[in-house]
């Protein structure tokens, strides 16, 4: 659903011109606005997240903008049929968030050269559809501070959705910040195959927990895992959302994807003709990916050191994936005084030492 930006991204990236943040004029008609999601729009979770960017645009941007989504929309044929439709029912702009709609949005896009399309997650591009996605793994590593904090037995759980490289970044850094307090911590992976399935996850999340895990991560687009925790008495780290209404006791931090005000600029920009394709991959420093809502068991100091290390990240003074690091099989892959560049981050292949396990095939 979230899968990672290809290396050919890297080449293009670069962040989207100022002007594009400037109040446009207003428009006689407002700008009809779709947004297609891959799930329905649940309490907390990836889509959740999404549709409330496409709340913030409708904030910023009053009778200028009529939005449109459509919910639980399947990748592949379906997917296709729902842009298309979108297009052909007049909405100028039309934002598809999950990766297997890059390819569908591509298609559609030939036969309406007149929209802008946003390929959230996609690494594509063409003349009127632009591509786009987080650094979620700068969040990640601050949250494995916290649990690297936290934990009392020294393991941590992490329920993973596919083996590609947006979600080896995410265990990896969580590990590397997890260990960076907290030398003798490991991570135990399960791989579920699946980005939504509620029974699976929470299936996962009970299994980690038979084994000495007091703290668990996610990438998946529920809340099954957070409810889990809760019900064990468990702590786990949010995704995507807070999610302290469904784990008030057990969640200690939450890594939350902020898209409000990059819908929202990307709309201006199409009201005001200055919508350009491109590329943008922004995280902690362009907003898009925060932490905090602590939990109440999070000490003060605690969560204070992570708020200064989310500053860090913001300004470049701490990199989640600096050297020495080494793969959980023992070989050095990064040295010391070195940093990953964005090439090598986007192709990442292995586990990291203190991930327990191996990267399912």
């Amino acid at each position: 659903m979230y899968k990672n930006l290809a290396a050919t991204l890297v080449a293009a990236c670069f962040f989207l011109p100022a002007a594009q943040a400037q109040n446009p004029k207003p428009a006689t008609e407002p700008l009809k606005a779709g947004f297609v999601y891959v799930s329905p729009i649940t309490e907390a979770g990836w889509t959740r997240q999404h549709d409330e960017g496409r709340k913030a645009v409708e904030k910023a941007l009053g009778d200028q903008v009529k939005t449109t989504f459509v919910a639980d929309v399947p990748e592949g044929a379906d997917a296709e049929r729902v842009i298309r439709d979108l297009a052909g029912q007049g909405h100028q702009i039309i934002f598809t968030p999950s990766f297997g709609y890059m390819e569908p949005t591509l298609r559609v896009a030939k036969d309406f050269p007149n929209v802008k399309f946003e390929s959230v997650t996609g690494f594509k591009t063409a003349p009127n559809v632009a591509a786009s996605n987080a650094r979620y793994y700068e969040g990640r590593y601050l949250a494995g501070i916290a649990a690297g904090r936290m934990t009392q037995t020294n393991v941590a759980g992490y329920v993973a959705g596919f083996p590609i490289p947006e979600v080896l970044q995410g265990i990896n850094a969580f590990t590397l910040g997890m260990r960076s307090v907290n030398p003798k911590a490991t991570v135990k992976v399960v791989w579920l195959n699946a980005w939504f399935d509620p029974p699976k996850e929470r299936e996962a999340a009970m299994a980690l927990f038979n084994q000495d895990v007091d703290v668990i991560a996610f990438h998946t687009g529920s809340t099954a895992v957070m409810a889990a925790a809760q019900e064990r008495g468990k702590m786990a780290v949010a995704y995507h959302s807070d999610m302290r209404k469904i784990g008030p006791d057990a969640q200690i931090i939450a890594v939350t994807h902020q898209w409000g005000d990059y819908y929202t600029a990307r709309v201006k920009a199409a009201l005001a003709g200055q919508w350009k394709s491109g590329s943008v991959w922004g995280g902690v420093k362009d907003g898009m990916i925060r932490v905090g809502d602590f939990g109440p068991k999070v000490p003060k100091a605690v969560q204070a050191e992570i708020l200064t290390q989310q500053k860090a990240v913001g300004t470049g003074k701490l990199q989640p994936f600096a050297g020495p690091i080494s793969d959980n099989e023992g070989k050095l892959v990064l040295p010391a005084g070195q940093t990953l560049t964005d090439a090598q981050i986007l192709g990442m292949n292995y586990l990291v030492q203190g991930v327990v396990g191996r990267i399912a095939r």
